[in-house]
C-alpha cells in the first residue's frame, strides 16, 4: 500500500510508541499462565539435551497454531523426551519480556510487538523464524448508523489499543481515504477510541462505539451482538494475505540449540498442514485449548465465522510485515527501523525442503 503523508512526529513518539507497539491486540494483562503440554512418550530421547523448551502464545484464534499444536501434542512428539513446557500470556509487553529474560525460548506473537522486541535490543535478541496465521481482522459497524465506508467519516471506531497492529491498520485506512486524525490523540474526522478487546463489545452493545477495527474473536463477538462486517483487512493486501501472527525465537537459544528450534519449527508446520486438512477438527481442537486456559470455551457462533477469517500458513508473508512497520512510521507512531537481519528463515525452509514444500521468503530482511 502507498506511503501516506501525514503531520511531523512528536519527539517523544520513540519511546512511548515501542513499548505501546507490543500490544498486539491478542488481549491484555500482564502474567503468564504456565502449562505443561502432552505426555513424553516412553523411550524418546532429549533434544539437544534439554529437560524443556520454554513455549509461549496467547489464548486467542489468532494463535491457532500453538493452540492446536499443544491440544493434539504435536509439539511434545517432535521435541521427543525434552518436556514442552507452555506459557499462555495475555499482553505483548510481557511476552517480549519473558524473551529478553531468557525465561521463555520461542513464542507466538503479532508483528508488531515483533517489531517492537528487535527494536528495543538493537536487533540483538529475538528472530522470526516462521509464519502462523494471516488475516483474522475486521471493520465491523452499528449497521443503523453506518451504512457505507463512507459513513466512518465522523464515527467513533474503537481499535485495541493506542499503536497496536489493528490501530496502526486503521489510522492507515483513515489517511487512505483522505480523513485526517491525529494519531496520539485519535482525534479528527473520525474519532479513534483505544478500547481492550474484552470490554469492545460491552462498548459496542452500549453504543459508545459505532464499529471496531478488531481481531478475532472479537470481530465474531460484535457481529453476534448485531453489528455487520463492512471491511474485511484482508481486501486491502495483496492475495488478501497479511502477517497477524509470527513464531520468534530467542538468538541465543536459536544458537545454542538448533535441534529444538528445528523441532518446534517441524511441530508448527505439521500442525499447520493438519489445521488445513482437518479445519474442523482443528477448529474443536483449538477451542478445547482455549477452553483448557481460560476455562471458558468460545460458543459456535462465534467460533466458526472467526476460524474461517484466519489462514494458517508456514510463511511469515515477510513483505507485509515491512508494510506494517511503514504504516507505523507514516502515522507518526513510530521512527523508521532498521529491520534487516529480522529474519531467520534458513532452518524452517531446510524443514520444508524435507517435506518436499517450496522455501518461504524474507523480503530482503534475513539474518546473514
Amino acid at each position: 500500500m502507498p506511503a501516506i503523508p501525514v503531520a511531523p512526529r512528536r519527539a517523544f513518539a520513540m519511546t512511548a510508541v515501542l513499548v505501546l507497539l507490543a500490544l498486539a491486540g491478542c488481549g491484555y494483562g500482564s502474567r503468564a499462565k504456565e502449562s505443561a503440554g502432552a505426555d513424553i512418550a516412553a523411550g524418546a530421547r532429549k533434544t539437544d539435551g534439554l529437560d524443556a523448551v520454554r513455549i509461549g502464545h496467547f489464548g486467542n484464534l489468532t494463535h491457532g497454531t500453538a493452540l492446536v499444536g499443544k491440544q493434539k501434542g504435536f509439539f511434545q512428539k517432535e521435541l521427543g523426551a525434552t518436556e514442552a513446557r507452555y506459557a499462555v500470556f495475555n499482553a505483548g509487553p510481557s511476552a517480549i519480556e519473558a524473551l529478553n529474560s531468557g525465561s521463555v525460548d520461542i513464542a507466538w506473537i503479532g508483528p508488531s510487538p515483533a517489531v517492537n522486541g528487535w527494536a528495543k535490543s538493537q536487533g540483538r535478541n529475538l528472530r522470526i523464524i516462521g509464519g502462523s496465521a494471516s488475516g483474522g481482522v475486521k471493520l465491523v459497524v452499528n449497521p443503523d448508523r453506518v451504512k457505507s465506508l463512507e459513513d466512518v467519516e465522523g464515527k467513533r471506531i474503537a481499535t485495541p489499543q493506542f499503536g497496536n497492529t489493528q490501530d496502526v491498520a486503521f489510522l492507515n485506512w483513515a489517511a487512505e481515504q483522505g480523513w485526517t486524525v491525529d494519531a496520539q490523540s485519535g482525534k479528527g474526522d473520525v474519532t479513534v477510541v483505544r478500547s481492550d478487546n474484552k470490554v469492545t463489545p460491552d462498548a459496542f452493545a452500549a453504543g459508545s462505539v459505532d464499529g471496531a477495527w478488531v481481531p478475532e474473536p472479537t470481530a465474531s463477538k460484535l457481529v453476534a451482538e448485531g453489528g455487520k462486517v463492512l471491511l474485511d483487512e484482508a481486501s486491502l493486501w495483496p492475495d488478501e494475505q497479511f502477517v497477524i501472527t509470527n513464531l520468534v525465537v530467542r538468538q541465543e537459544f536459536l544458537e545454542k540449540h538448533p535441534k529444538a528450534v528445528e523441532a518446534v519449527l517441524e511441530a508448527s508446520v505439521s500442525t499447520n498442514r493438519w489445521i488445513n486438512e482437518h479445519p474442523d477438527e482443528a477448529k474443536a481442537a483449538a477451542n478445547e485449548q482455549l477452553a483448557a486456559d481460560s476455562g471458558k470455551a468460545l460458543p459456535a457462533g462465534v467460533l466458526d465465522p472467526a476460524w474461517k477469517s484466519i489462514r494458517f500458513t508456514d510463511d511469515p508473508l515477510a513483505a507485509t510485515l515491512g508494510a506494517q512497520a511503514e504504516h507505523a512510521v507514516n502515522a507518526g507512531l513510530l521512527e523508521r527501523p532498521d529491520l534487516n537481519g529480522i529474519y531467520d528463515l534458513k532452518p524452517l525452509n531446510k524443514v520444508l525442503a524435507a517435506e518436499g514444500a517450496p522455501a518461504v521468503d524474507d523480503a530482503g530482511l534475513g539474518a546473514n
